[in-house]
């Protein structure tokens, strides 16, 4: 078995060197359910392409629907309030950048700081595996015992695994904390912004009917007129952006 492991470990590296599969073909077959068009996907070595949105989907989504019930529920207070509708627009506009700027900055310092923290703890694991890499060794080798592999395979893979101090720390990270290193490119700003982005634009649609129809004459009744407009805007967003999530999962787009 240990000869098997570390005769596989060089064929892995040259094989991720290598685009592996068709990843649009992969997902397909996945969602089908086809196994033949799967082996066939990863057969086909063709470069793997990865949407960098999908790496936003949680600021996207989480400042979105944010956005939407929160303008929402000052629009009906507002409007059971039987308050002016130009006292609308004032609430309702200065609690969507209030808030987006909010949830903006908390998404981009909580981020900043669970990030700092997995930083430390890798630098504190690269320590230890430096001056202690038997104790870390063995503890990896538990690990993966208690996650089904025999004590032979579970030593002969970490032992293997180990020569590579940087991979076996980052290793150690995911099984041993149950932390992701952050990538040298992750901006926690950005991810801040785009928060604050996806609050503004799926915020201010609730308002959008007092925006565009605010001058025109729609008698007495207006203010229920725009309230009713302002609650099929809300709830035709909230479908919206449940499909538009699912271009990134493997739901139909009428069940995100």
């Amino acid at each position: 078995v240990g000869v098997a492991v570390l005769s596989f470990l060089p064929a892995m590296a040259t094989a991720a060197a290598v685009p592996s599969r068709d990843l649009d073909a992969a997902k397909e077959a996945y969602a089908k359910g086809d196994v033949e068009a799967s082996k066939l996907a990863h057969a086909a070595r063709a470069p793997e392409k990865h949407s960098k949105v999908g790496g936003h989907l949680k600021s996207i989504v989480y400042g979105g629907l944010d956005g939407i019930i929160t303008t929402f529920a000052v629009v009906a207070g507002a409007a059971g309030g039987d308050l002016a509708i130009e006292v609308v627009l004032i609430l309702g506009i200065s609690s969507v950048f209030a808030d987006a700027l909010s949830m903006g900055v908390g998404d981009a310092l909580s981020t900043k700081a669970a990030n700092q923290y997995a930083l430390e703890e890798r630098a504190r694991e690269m320590w230890e595996m430096e001056n202690n890499p038997e104790g870390e060794i063995q503890e990896m080798i538990e690990i993966f015992e208690e996650k089904g592999l025999s004590k032979e395979d579970a030593t002969t893979a970490i032992l293997a695994m180990s020569k590579n101090k940087e991979f076996f720390v980052d290793l150690m990270m995911a099984f041993e904390l149950e932390l992701e290193v952050p990538s040298e490119d992750d901006n926690p700003y950005f991810d801040g912004l785009v928060t604050f982005c996806s609050f503004v634009c799926f915020g201010f649609v609730p308002l959008m009917g007092y925006v565009v129809l605010y001058s025109i004459d729609l008698g007495d009744d207006k203010v229920n007129i725009l309230f009713i407009i302002a609650c099929c805007l809300t709830g035709l967003m909230l479908f919206v952006l449940g499909a538009l999530k699912t271009m990134f999962t493997i739901q139909k787009w009428y069940a995100g």
